[in-house]
């Protein structure tokens, strides 16, 4: 296995520095532009434009690298991303905070895709599994540690901005310098909504109603908890530790996903992420323990959905069709993250910051409904029949790329 492992591991180094900044970065806007007196319709803006540059470097970036090469478009995106943060420290404005961030959505998609299209081609089909298991792991490891870094100073000035750049710039150096061959194209997706639906009804209506859930609470957590009084190390854990419940949570949500008919695993995380939900308005609280505990819960229920879903729907999806199921429910969960920080934002500025939850609550409610509904439509698949659960990471730091990499088609057959 090392033999196996050894070789990559300038590859993860390089991932790990891109998501470490990307860290930093999705968390220091918000929390600095509430600071600058921004409005929550604004800071949602920000996750809607950065929504939007991902679904566009996702669609682009394989025209890009087949245009110019992977190196230097791997390059490209790490240096715009450094472009991107710096430029959000020389004008503190939300005019131009919202394109600079739909820049940094396109530069993280495509540079994400790049380094995982390295990755899937030096993994062979006894390692894939284990090589991306790490690579989650080191996905979630430098996410997390990268926000809660903002725990060590003091989000008005501007070391955080400046240290962003700086390791965006640094994670283009081990492909740079690196001996590595260039991969093989791209992962290309097209969206194709009705087959997806003819296909699963219940993975489009989910996947699009997480993407809008997920996407309004991992854009504007740190407004609510900087509302509820939170200090910097707490609004730092605030949004770090629904992630890391989310990934502990998929070991048994997956095993019970495998015994049991996934859309009822599906309702039950919906419904109980709907009493975390109910929680956070009703009880209007704004204690730190308290409020850290409900994100957990929050986070081990609405982290594992996606999984689940994307499980569901290759249960029932053609074989060698994975790639292009994951892929496009994906995009469809991108779009949902284009909706949710702006409604999210808008209701927010409406009523108060925990109207966030209102919007995550009503999209938990239309999965528990519309899941009903199937379940008296069609029935339950055979558990020979299943695909096998796959944990992965959260679908806003997923690329069509990773639904490769987690596939056990070979690289050449993509």
């Amino acid at each position: 296995m090392s033999r196996n492992i050894l070789p990559l591991t300038a590859l993860f180094a390089g991932t790990a520095l891109l998501l470490f900044a990307g860290g930093i970065n999705g968390l220091i806007l918000p929390v600095r532009g509430t600071a600058e007196g921004f409005s929550a319709t604004s800071l949602g803006l920000l996750g809607t434009g950065w929504a939007v540059g991902y679904i566009a470097g996702c669609l682009l970036t394989p025209w890009l690298v087949a245009r110019v090469g992977h190196i230097r478009s791997f390059g490209a995106m790490c240096a715009l991303a450094a472009v991107a943060i710096l430029v959000s420290l020389l004008i503190i404005s939300p005019a131009v905070w919202i394109p600079v961030r739909a820049l940094s959505g396109f530069c993280f998609a495509g540079s994400a895709m790049i380094a995982e299209s390295w990755l899937n081609e030096k993994a062979d089909a006894g390692s894939r599994g284990r090589i991306f298991g790490i690579y989650t792991m080191v996905n979630l490891a430098a996410t997390t540690a990268g926000q809660m870094i903002l725990t060590l100073g003091e989000a008005s000035g501007i070391f955080f901005f400046v240290l962003a750049a700086i390791v965006y710039c640094l994670a283009l150096l081990p492909t740079a310098v690196g001996a590595t061959t260039s991969p093989t194209p791209l992962t290309v997706v097209k969206l194709d909504v009705p087959a997806l639906w003819r296909n699963s009804p219940v993975a489009v209506f989910a996947v699009l109603m997480v993407g809008i859930s997920n996407s309004a609470f991992g854009t504007l957590a740190a407004v609510y908890a900087d509302w509820a009084g939170f200090s910097l190390t707490d609004i730092a854990l605030f949004a770090s530790i629904p992630i890391l419940a989310g990934a502990l949570s998929q070991i048994p949500v997956g095993a019970a996903s495998d015994r049991f008919d996934r859309r009822l695993v599906l309702l039950g995380a919906s419904v109980l992420a709907l009493a975390t939900d109910l929680a956070f308005i009703v009880t209007g609280s704004t204690d730190p323990a308290f409020l850290l505990g409900l994100s957990a819960c929050f986070g081990a229920t609405v982290f594992v959905m996606y999984p689940v879903i994307v499980a569901h729907a290759n249960d029932h999806a053609a074989p060698g069709t994975f790639i292009q199921v994951s892929g496009g429910l994906l995009l469809v969960s991108g779009i949902g993250s284009v909706i949710g920080p702006t409604v999210a934002g808008l209701a927010m500025g409406a009523f108060d910051p925990s109207a966030m939850f209102l919007v995550t609550g009503l999209c938990h409610l239309g999965v528990i409904l519309f899941t009903l509904w199937r379940l008296r439509q069609r029935s339950s698949i055979a558990p020979s029949l299943k695909t096998v659960f796959q944990a992965a990471p959260m679908a806003r730091m997923s690329t069509p790329e990773t639904a490769a990499f987690a596939s056990d088609e070979a690289p050449e057959a993509r």
